[in-house]
């Protein structure tokens, strides 16, 4: 399923709700309100059985037109898309570039929704979203909305592509400490998304990251080189020199003895010496004296 792509050609997070989740929010939120215009009517035929034919016929229409078409509008205007039944389903209304709704979007939904899902029942709106490539009704085109899925299964990073084997070690002895963070994210956006993206985009793109990288590491491609490859190469480095760093960091922080700090057992050695008795030497001995006419004091 493609998500919203805005004029800019900026992809937007967004996956276009279908049918099924869609009809599913749709008869949860026709089941509420009907409910309560039923509950409206009944409590106003009771109020109102002292009036006259014409006061009966007024009251039920303006309670149809404020209960089945303006509560609906007024719930998504001040939910920003939201309804009951699109918070069950986890759905929610935005505008064609992904912002929220105002009232001039809620109230064309809601105006055309009359006819094409309370007057035929949805058949209009079904077909309508069957046939519509990212599953808008007839009030979505002309409101210029796009229902979308907010709760969506949480997709895994895409990887950087790895550069080509011969361009694996080319840079190591690049200066990357003037690239900033802003340079770094835009080009593995790039990468991530170079093939969702079209070709001559792509390459213009790539094209554009490669030269401002190469104003900040002053070092170029090699000659035939293109600019996504080199890119991925450049990438590539950096993250070999950050596991490279972190392998470090995690050798040096390995437990060692403090500067002028004693091996243990070390003082126990110290104190086993010294308590130790003085073995006498052989210049001390009786006959090492007589020998060397030196007698040691008494």
């Amino acid at each position: 399923m493609s998500g919203v792509v805005t004029g800019d050609a900026v992809v937007l997070g967004l996956r276009p709700a279908r049918l099924p989740s869609r009809a599913l929010a749709l008869f949860i939120d026709l089941l509420v309100v009907w409910a309560a215009y039923l509950l409206i009517t009944i409590g106003l035929a009771a109020a109102t059985a002292s009036l006259d034919e014409a006061a009966q016929t007024a009251l039920a229409i303006a309670s149809f037109v404020l209960v089945l078409v303006g509560a609906p509008i007024a719930v998504e205007t001040l939910s920003h898309g939201r309804s009951l039944g699109k918070m069950a389903c986890g759905l929610r209304v935005v505008r064609d570039d992904g912002g929220p709704i105002r009232f001039r979007h809620a109230l064309v939904r809601g105006a055309i929704g009359v006819v094409e899902i309370l007057m035929t029942f949805g058949v209009v709106a079904c077909i309508a979203s069957l046939v519509s490539e990212r599953g808008r009704r007839i009030g979505d085109v002309f409101a210029g909305t796009l229902v979308v899925r907010e709760r969506v299964p949480a997709a895994r990073t895409a990887a950087v592509p790895p550069p080509p084997p011969w361009l694996v070690g080319r840079f190591s002895g690049l200066d990357l400490s003037a690239v900033p963070d802003a340079l770094w994210l835009e080009i593995r956006q790039c990468l991530t998304r170079m093939r969702q993206l079209d070709p001559a985009v792509g390459r213009r793109l790539a094209e554009r990251l490669a030269d401002e990288l190469v104003a900040r590491t002053g070092t170029p491609p090699p000659p035939g080189v293109p600019a996504a490859e080199y890119l991925a190469a450049v990438v590539g480095e950096r993250q070999a020199r950050d596991t490279r760093r972190a392998f470090a960091s995690a050798e040096r922080g390995a437990p060692e003895a403090a500067p002028g700090s004693a091996a243990p057992g070390a003082a126990t050695v110290r104190r086993t010496t010294a308590a130790a008795p003085a073995v006498p030497s052989e210049a001390t001995t009786p006959a090492a004296a007589k020998r060397t006419g030196f007698a040691p004091p008494a």
